[in-house]
């Protein structure tokens, strides 16, 4: 259980592929993300985007070193196809220990299953409807974001994330002046910008406070 609060604490610290759409209702991409800190390489990403008329699933595998020990073996999360986060699943191993968590969610409700360790918890949670489930400390997911906004957000949003399973956060969502593919995300204290395209790629995300940053290669 020690580690699961590692993970838990991970909040402080953070708060190519080649689409191919064969139809209006369908898409497939996948590709990898590097990240580092200080310049740093201190992990990767790989992931799959796949949409179709009954909806979207995100799947990542990876590993970091820093600023603690991550294997993700598999992580999923299912939306609608209005970006409506409906299931979400990981397992992979926090600090060398064993972690698998699964998590329904329905009009809001968010029911949670942790396994650490041999040992099981579970806990209910009302979040909005349409929050975005941000796993810390991992980045592929933010692709929901830019895939639901791309370069055609106006003016700034106030959206919510839920940093799965730990806590909802408010976040305000804004375009970055003359640069629309440029969407600044301002959670608390902390500033994130993701880079993306007309067609909703995330190309690369920044957190300047932390000094971290994700590259697609």
């Amino acid at each position: 259980m020690r580690h699961l609060l590692l993970m838990f604490a991970l909040t402080g610290f953070f708060i190519g592929g080649t689409p191919v759409q064969p139809t209006a209702q369908e898409e497939y991409e996948k590709g990898t993300f590097s990240i580092y800190i200080m310049d740093e390489k201190v992990g990767y990403e790989e992931f799959v985007w796949r949409r179709d008329a009954t909806g979207i699933v995100l799947s990542v595998k990876g590993r970091i070193t820093k600023p603690i020990q991550m294997n993700i073996e598999e992580l999923r999360i299912h939306m609608s196809a209005s970006f409506i986060p409906t299931a979400f699943h990981f397992k992979g191993s926090v600090g060398g220990v064993d972690q698998d968590i699964d998590s329904e969610l329905q009009d809001g409700e968010v029911l949670n299953t942790i396994r650490v360790a041999g040992q099981e918890q579970t806990g209910r949670v009302q979040i909005r409807r349409d929050a975005f489930l941000l796993p810390i400390p991992i980045f592929s997911p933010y692709m929901a974001i830019t895939k639901k906004y791309a370069c055609s957000l106006e003016e700034a949003q106030e959206l919510s994330a839920y940093l799965i399973p730990q806590v909802e956060t408010a976040f305000t969502l804004r375009p970055k002046e003359n640069e629309p593919c440029t969407l600044i995300m301002e959670m608390g204290a902390t500033q994130i910008e993701l880079y993306t395209d007309e067609t909703g790629q995330l190309i690369g995300l920044s957190v300047p406070l932390q000094h971290l940053r994700i590259v697609r290669d």
